[in-house]
Formats: structure tokens, sequence, C-alpha cells
């Protein structure tokens, strides 16, 4: 399964009825059009028509983006209703950018309970399972590669 499926699948089903409602409004602007032109008899329906289909396409795409934005913020444990607003609200997809470049990085599954936790943590918030190699003085979240805690400053032991 590709990438993108699988992150698809992260969008909500009502987002994607919508994006879905959106793009079978596409054949009601083409009647529309066709049939002021029948009415008028000129040829402007074509650019209306199609700037019309295009701006629903659009709109179907944003629908996804909005949608999408909620389901990842979930799966992030950062507050999705706040972040679909903003994506909502700022203009000109500034908001949409911002949740892009200050989103939370995914959450770790604890691997005797399972549940979510920052990969900043050391050790599981709700069962208390170590969930990375932690500095022996300070207890905080040390890297693999490290010799040394940032926090405290004390050699790591090697393994």
């Amino acid at each position: 399964m590709s990438r993108f499926s699988e992150e698809m699948k992260i969008v909500p089903r009502v987002a994607r009825v919508l994006a879905v409602l959106s793009l079978l409004s596409v054949p009601c602007f083409v009647v529309v059009f066709v049939l002021l032109n029948r009415l008028h008899g000129g040829a402007r329906w074509i650019p209306l028509g199609l700037i019309g289909i295009a701006a629903t396409v659009a709109f179907a795409i944003y629908i996804l983006v909005v949608g999408y934005i909620a389901g990842d913020a979930r799966r992030r444990g950062m507050r999705p209703v706040l972040w679909v607003l903003l994506a909502i609200f700022i203009p000109n997809a500034i908001g949409i950018i911002l949740y892009f470049i200050l989103r939370e990085p995914l959450l770790q599954l604890c691997p005797k309970c399972g549940a979510g936790s920052s990969a900043a943590f050391a050790f599981c918030s709700v069962c208390g399972e170590a969930l990375a190699k932690s500095c022996p003085a300070c207890r905080s979240a040390v890297q693999p590669n490290w010799s040394h805690c940032a926090r405290c400053g004390s050699a790591l032991p090697t393994v």
C-alpha cells in the first residue's frame, strides 16, 4: 500500500463525503452554463463553466486538506478543532501552511500498554514503561548515539 493511500485514511469520512458532494455539483455547473448559452446565444458560457469547474475541484481539494489536518492533529495529540479553525479562517492558506510547519511529531506507542506518548518522553505516562534510553542521573530522555546527557552533562553508559 502506498504512503498516499495510508495518509488518505486519516481524512475523516465527513470530509470525504463533502468533497465528493462538491465534485458531484460539477455537472450542475455544466448544465446551467449550457442553458444560459442557449438562452442568451453567446459563447460566454465556456470560460465561465471552466472557472466554475476549477473552483469546485479546488474547493473539494480544500475540504480534503482541512479534513486531513483534523485527522492528523488528532493522531499527533494536538487540538484538532483549533487547527481546523485556523486552517479555515486564516486567509490565503496561511493557516494550512502554519499547521504543517508547527505540527508536533507523531506519538510513539508504549510497547506495554499501547498509550501514545511524545517522543521527548523517556517513560510512558500511563504505565511507567521505558520508551527510550534515559540518563541514569537525571532520568531525562537521551538519543541512542549520545555519550553525555544534554541536560545534566553526566556520562552515559555505552552498551
